[in-house]
């Protein structure tokens, strides 16, 4: 898209009385406004399902037509992903660009797409969508130059050209899967790595906007002094595309992994959904799951479905899970407030994380024990190591050695056996 401003027609169909019909119109104006497009007015049907030449009824094509040129709109964005067909005969009737739910993510996706790799998953998913599409293509570039040349003359050259595109678009998702593959090998190296070193991963997840990288922020800056360390965040759909890795350094010498993975949306498109597995999986592989929830949105039951849901698609299951609703602070909620493994938290004022960083050390160091121990003086080296992998609690200096109470892992505890008391 131009950075002209574009003013758009949004269309959807309420498909057999869809109960989240109203807010994925809603989404749709945010993901418009997300490319900066204005928004000049909604036409809305209800069918029982939906047309299969036009996806709207004849009547309704008519009434778009009108909306469109009163409004003086210059782009039509429908709320589902249509057909090459439907897409070909929409253009022809209404003589303007349209555009669909898919497309308008994949451009929200490669605009933000900031790493090599991030940037390739957009890319293939745009190739794959762009495939069976072509022929409609060349008639929207026509209808969006004006076109030239005289009708059938140059049909020919056109398949031809069609042809050729396909082969290079083929060969093109080629290519860049097998770059995909590489660093999807890199990144399973350096999960491995990491579960050899046994730090505990835990992993954000959640609806697009709900305030993952804030509580990463949060926490960052809770326990550290690294202002690097911070991941972009912004009151914006899609602001994280790339999953950002941090550690996170507690006070008793235990630490974590957190991962940032990308929010999600109702309808995400399926190739995206597929290109950008890898990233998903980091989810896959995690000790602990934060689902973060925007408890101020009265849609969040529903946003929490989709997340589940595209969790499931990628393989995740069965990872402990501790559901955060955050901007508690624009909801009628109290917060803080713990409730099983719900938390009611307000990230941008700082309120619950203590309670947070609680729920996550009590699900993710089960393996520590508590022991007491009386460690002969001649064997400072053991004091040493305690300090240093430990979570002492006490330490006393006694007539037979240095006594030392302490959270200890389990995988250390051999090493010290013979001076438990």
């Amino acid at each position: 898209m131009d950075e002209l401003l574009e003013k758009a027609i949004l269309v959807g169909v309420n498909v057999k009385h869809d109960p989240h019909f109203d807010y994925s119109i809603e989404e749709l104006g945010n993901l418009a406004e997300a490319l900066n497009v204005e928004v000049v007015g909604t036409i809305t049907q209800n069918l029982d399902r939906v047309t299969a030449s036009h996806y709207i009824g004849t009547g309704k094509t008519e009434e778009v037509k009108n909306l469109y040129a009163a409004m003086d709109a210059n782009l039509v964005i429908f709320d589902a992903e249509l057909s090459p067909a439907q897409i070909r005969n929409l253009e022809e009737g209404l003589d303007c660009k349209i555009i669909d739910r898919t497309m308008l993510i994949l451009d929200i996706f490669a605009r933000r797409a900031k790493t090599k790799e991030a940037q390739m998953q957009v890319e293939i998913a745009q190739l794959q969508y762009m495939l069976p599409r072509l022929v409609g293509m060349y008639n929207s570039l026509s209808r969006q130059g004006g076109g030239t040349g005289g009708g059938f003359a140059n049909r020919g050259a056109g398949e031809t050209k069609l042809e050729l595109d396909r082969r290079k678009i083929e060969e093109q998702i080629t290519k860049i899967r097998r770059d995909l593959e590489a660093i999807k090998d890199q990144r399973e190296t350096q999960r491995k790595q990491r579960r050899k070193n046994s730090v505990p991963v835990v992993s954000l997840v959640g609806y697009t906007n709900a305030g993952k990288s804030t509580i990463m922020n949060q926490l960052l800056a809770k326990t550290s002094d690294e202002e690097h360390k911070q991941v972009f965040e912004k009151d914006m759909l899609f602001a994280t595309l790339e999953t950002s890795v941090r550690q996170i350094d507690l006070e008793d010498n235990k630490n974590f992994l957190l991962t940032d993975t990308v929010g999600f949306v109702s309808k995400l498109p399926h190739h995206l959904v597929k290109a950008f597995r890898s990233t998903l999986e980091e989810a896959r592989d995690a000790d602990l799951l934060l689902h973060v929830v925007d408890a101020s949105n009265e849609d969040r039951d529903y946003m929490m479905e989709v997340t589940n849901k595209t969790l499931q698609d990628v393989g995740v299951k069965e990872v402990p899970t501790i559901y955060v609703y955050n901007k508690s602070d624009r909801a009628d909620a109290p917060y803080p407030h713990v409730n099983n493994n719900s938390i009611w938290i307000s990230a941008k004022e700082g309120a619950g994380l203590d309670e947070l960083l609680e729920m996550i050390k009590k699900e993710v160091f089960d393996d520590y024990e508590l022991l007491e121990m009386c460690i002969p003086y001649e064997r400072g080296d053991l004091v040493s190591f305690l300090n240093e992998k430990a979570a002492i609690k006490e330490t006393k200096y006694e007539e037979e050695g240095t006594y030392v109470r302490a959270e200890v892992k389990l995988e250390h505890k051999q090493k010290i056996e013979e001076f438990i008391v």
